[in-house]
Formats: structure tokens, C-alpha cells, sequence
């Protein structure tokens, strides 16, 4: 069972992918609502795998990005961005992230697109 850290500053977003996760058998160790929480939490947590949205107030997901893979090479991060972002998501490709999920999403491409990390 994958363990993972949902970091979106939406509270309805981060509820969505937890239950698309949890009903499949994923554990959410935690959530963080911007890229500082996200990075503590990610020291803290060590998860598995980590959906980090793109647009956050005080640390960008990619910011985020960065501080995470410099803490830990290895990490598995999936950015999370809205349709239009498409430069930001090379740019987060660019920094390491393992792949990415286009709101809106549905459940089949969350869940592909985690198991395949």
C-alpha cells in the first residue's frame, strides 16, 4: 500500500484525492494546504509518493518541488494543475516530478497515474 502526502490549497481539492485514494487502498499519511506545509510534512512523514498542486500561495508547488528533491533525491512527486499550465508542468517535469494529474481529473487517471510511480 502506497503512503501518501496530498498538498493542494484547496480544501475540496485535497478531500477529492483522498477519498479517490483512501476507497482505493492508497494511506494518506497527511495534507498540507501550501509548499512550506508540503515540504515539513514530507521531512516528517517520508511518504511514498506525494500529488503537489502547482498554484499555492507563500511556496509554489514547484518551489516545493525543489526544496523535496533536494532533501530527497528519490522522491516521488505528481503535479497537480489546472488545464493551461502546460509550461508549468515542463518546468516541474524539468525539476523532477514524476508525472502529473490535468484538473479536472477522474479517478481512473489519479489512480493509473499513482500506481504507475
Amino acid at each position: 500500500m502506497k503512503k501518501v502526502l496530498i498538498v493542494d490549497d484547496a480544501a475540496f481539492m485535497r478531500m477529492s484525492i483522498k477519498m479517490i485514494l483512501e476507497k482505493s487502498g492508497f494511506e494518506v499519511l497527511g495534507e498540507a494546504e501550501n509548499g512550506i506545509e508540503g515540504v515539513r510534512k514530507y521531512k516528517e512523514l517520508k511518504p511514498d509518493v506525494v500529488t503537489m498542486d502547482i498554484t499555492m500561495p507563500e511556496m509554489t508547488g514547484i518551489e516545493a518541488l525543489k526544496a523535496i528533491r533536494e532533501f530527497d533525491p528519490k522522491a516521488k512527486v505528481v503535479m497537480v494543475s489546472a488545464m493551461g499550465q502546460e509550461r508549468l508542468v515542463k518546468q516541474a517535469i524539468i525539476n523532477g516530478a514524476k508525472s502529473f494529474v490535468v484538473k479536472p481529473f477522474t479517478e481512473d487517471h489519479v489512480l493509473q497515474t499513482l500506481n504507475k510511480v
